[in-house]
C-alpha cells in the first residue's frame, strides 16, 4: 500500500503518544496485581485472617488479589521469601534473625504471637527426663526454625552441643512420628503437633522454657517493603482485624484452628492456652529476646564467631510499620 501523507501523520502521531502510554504502563506496574502471603498452624492468627478473607476485602478495593501459600515451619517461610516466592511469611523471630544473617533480605514488621510452642518432647519408654540424657542420642529437629534454635540453647544449658547427639533432620509433621515409631529419641517439637503428641500418644515435654521460645513474627520481603509501604501497612491492618477478633472471640480461632487441622477440641485448646495474642509490638524487650538467641548461636558454634548479631538485628526490624497494642 502507498505509504501516503495522512499515514505519515497518523504515525507520527503514535510516536508523539507513546511515551505517555509507556509512562502510564510502568505506573500501573507500580502496583502488584497479587500479594502472596503464607499461612501455617502456628500461627492461628493467619488461618482466621485467610477463613474470614479480610485481607481480600482490604486489597480488592486496589485491585490486587490474595494469593495463600502455606509454609510448614519457618525454614520453608523463608526458602519462599527468599525466593521470591511469597511477599509476607511467618517465622519465629530468632529464625528471622538466621535468615537476615545468611542473606536473606527480610524485615521483621510484626509479632503474630508471643507463644510457647516449642519444648522438648520424648517418650515415656526413652528414659530421658532431663537435656544432660541426650548425649549419644537420636533427636529429630527441623534446621532453621525455632524447635531447632531452642535445641541448641538447651544442649548448651547441660554443657551439649550438636555434636554430642544425632540429629535426624525433618519437618515437624515428621519429627512427631519418627517419635512415636520409635525411630528417634526426643524431638524438638512444634505445636500443633507437639499438643497432639502430648494427648494422643503420651509424649512428655520433658524440657521446657518458655522464655526461650523467640515470638511469631511476620515478615516482608525488604525489596516489597520498599516498593510498596502502604501495602504492607494494609496487611498489617487486616492481621490487626483478626488478632483483635482472636481475642474477642476465642471459639471462633479455635474453631478455624481445628477446622483446618482437623484436631479435636482439646488439642487445638491445649496449644492456644500457650499462645498469647495481646500484643503485636516488637519492643526492645522483644529484641533482646531474639538478640539472646543469635548470641548463643553464636556461643554453641552453630553461628559463625563474629557473627554481627546487633547489626543485623537492627538491619531486619523495621520500625517504620509498628503498630500499637489495642
Amino acid at each position: 500500500m502507498p505509504f501516503t501523507r495522512r499515514s505519515l501523520l497518523a504515525a507520527l502521531g503514535l510516536l508523539a503518544a507513546a511515551p505517555f502510554v509507556m509512562t502510564n504502563t510502568s505506573v500501573a506496574q507500580d502496583k502488584p496485581s497479587v500479594v502472596t502471603i503464607d499461612y501455617a498452624t502456628y500461627n492461628p492468627v493467619s488461618l482466621l485472617l485467610r477463613e474470614r478473607g479480610y485481607l481480600e476485602e482490604a486489597l480488592g478495593a486496589e485491585g490486587i488479589d490474595v494469593r495463600w501459600v502455606q509454609t510448614l515451619g519457618s525454614n520453608k517461610a523463608l526458602e519462599f521469601l527468599n525466593a521470591e516466592a511469597i511477599d509476607f511469611g511467618s517465622t519465629a523471630g530468632a529464625a528471622a534473625l538466621v535468615g537476615r544473617l545468611n542473606g536473606n533480605p527480610i524485615k521483621t514488621i510484626y509479632l503474630y504471637s508471643r507463644p510457647e510452642w516449642t519444648a522438648l518432647v520424648t517418650r515415656p519408654d526413652t528414659g530421658i527426663t532431663s537435656v544432660a540424657d541426650l548425649a549419644g542420642r537420636r533427636v529429630a529437629v527441623t534446621r532453621g526454625t525455632d524447635p531447632h534454635i531452642f535445641l541448641v540453647r538447651a544442649l548448651a544449658s547441660a554443657g551439649l552441643t550438636e555434636r554430642d547427639v544425632r540429629l535426624v533432620l525433618l519437618q515437624h509433621p515428621d519429627g512427631r512420628l519418627a517419635l512415636e515409631r520409635g525411630d528417634v529419641d526426643a524431638w524438638a517439637g512444634l505445636d500443633p503437633m507437639m499438643a497432639a503428641a502430648e494427648l494422643e500418644s503420651g509424649a512428655e515435654l520433658f524440657y521446657r522454657d518458655p522464655a526461650a521460645n523467640t515470638f511469631g513474627t511476620l515478615n516482608v520481603r525488604e525489596s516489597f517493603a520498599e516498593a510498596h509501604p502502604e501495602i504492607v501497612r494494609t496487611v498489617l491492618a487486616a492481621y490487626e482485624r483478626a488478632r483483635e477478633e482472636a481475642l474477642a472471640d476465642p471459639q471462633a480461632l479455635a474453631a478455624v484452628l481445628g477446622d483446618f487441622t482437623r484436631l479435636p477440641p482439646e488439642i487445638v485448646a491445649r496449644q492456644l492456652t500457650r499462645t498469647d495474642l495481646t500484643n503485636p509490638v516488637l519492643g526492645e524487650a522483644e529484641r533482646e529476646t531474639i538478640r539472646a538467641a543469635g548470641v548463643a548461636l553464636v556461643d554453641a558454634g552453630v553461628l559463625p564467631a563474629g557473627s554481627d548479631i546487633d547489626g543485623t538485628l537492627a538491619a531486619l526490624v523495621d520500625s517504620r510499620f509498628t503498630v500499637a497494642a489495642r
